[in-house]
């Protein structure tokens, strides 16, 4: 695990100087867009506090530490219940295209009618819900009594598509927030940090609780296996709840009021993004930075837990050859 952390902070340094960057070009996009307008209140030129920051990038603990555990250990879960591998990518998969269209509709929805507390609030008991629904077993094969595949692919498939809706409303809403609160460069860097920082924090407590209940809770039967995801699953909403809770107690709702000149107000179109190399470089670096963790969670706990499996078959077929020919001595 100590691979993830160390992976980990080479994200987080390598995200500051972009960070850096963004902001800077945020803040020029924001000039060109008030251009002939007026602030109403200088104290969001001036860089933030110590505790708005720390506060905010408590926001998407709840995402980070249920992200963690979705790719560390959701294809393990699926296929330790019985689930064929094919089944448990079919899962994975479904959420992974609901997250696509959901960040989209998501971004336009919150930047047309606003409320980012409200957007991340829902999207966060999404998260909440279908997340322990997830791991807490098929809900929806128990209230119809079903023993089909088939139905138990569709029923996990369903709530990994919610759960990725939620996850992006929730990420979404929290991230626009930054341009929002403050238009000073230094700050903005120091907000989107500390949310990277916190990103840190939520997978070091996802392993330290995985470490601590694969230790305490037998796994050697299919109830067992159930109840260690399970509990997993439990604590770390519990612990993701508690700081998005803090979040929404200690920051207020943005409001960057600008006073413009006249009835019109200037909107950048969705296609003037695609003429910056900017934006061109900063998805290429976070869309590989987000392949090489998400694969490397996924193939380095696989591949683990493969080789401890396959080490306990060999030393139980061991086991049977000596006492099959033990007996055959001894007859």
């Amino acid at each position: 695990m100590w691979r993830f952390a160390l992976l980990d902070l080479h994200v987080f340094s390598l995200s500051w100087r972009l960070l850096e960057l963004l902001s800077r070009f945020g803040v020029a996009v924001t000039k060109a867009l008030i251009m002939g307008t007026i602030i109403e209140d200088d104290s969001f030129t001036k860089p933030l506090g110590r505790w708005p920051v720390f506060y905010y990038g408590m926001g998407h603990m709840l995402n980070d530490i249920t992200a963690a555990c979705w790719f560390t250990y959701l294809l393990l879960f699926l296929t330790d219940i019985g689930l064929s591998p094919r089944d448990a990518a079919v899962v994975m998969l479904s959420g992974q295209v609901a997250d696509g269209f959901a960040t989209i509709f998501a971004g336009e929805l919150i930047d047309r009618f606003g409320h980012f507390k409200i957007w991340h609030a829902a999207g966060s008991i999404l998260v909440a819900v279908s997340f322990s629904s997830v791991f807490g077993g098929c809900l929806p094969c128990k209230i119809f009594g079903s023993n089909s595949k088939t139905f138990e692919t569709a029923s996990y498939s369903a709530f990994a598509a919610i759960f990725n809706v939620g996850w992006a409303a929730t990420q979404v809403s929290h991230m626009s927030m930054v341009t929002c609160i403050t238009l000073n460069s230094t700050s903005r860097v120091a907000l989107a940090s500390c949310r990277n920082a916190f990103t840190m924090v939520a997978n070091l407590s996802l392993y330290g609780v995985a470490l601590i209940l694969f230790s305490v809770i037998s796994g050697k039967t299919y109830a067992g296996v159930e109840n260690q995801y399970r509990w997993i699953a439990y604590l770390s909403i519990l612990i993701g709840c508690c700081f998005v809770g803090i979040f929404h107690l200690a920051t207020k709702e943005p409001r960057l009021k600008v006073g413009v000149h006249g009835s019109v107000h200037a909107r950048i179109s969705w296609v003037y993004w695609f003429k910056r190399v900017l934006y061109y470089q900063v998805a290429l670096v976070y869309v590989l930075t987000r392949l090489v963790l998400n694969v490397s969670q996924v193939s380095t706990t696989t591949n683990n837990f493969s080789l401890i499996y396959s080490s306990e078959e060999k030393r139980l077929e061991m086991y049977r050859l000596c006492c099959k020919f033990g007996y055959e001595e001894n007859a």
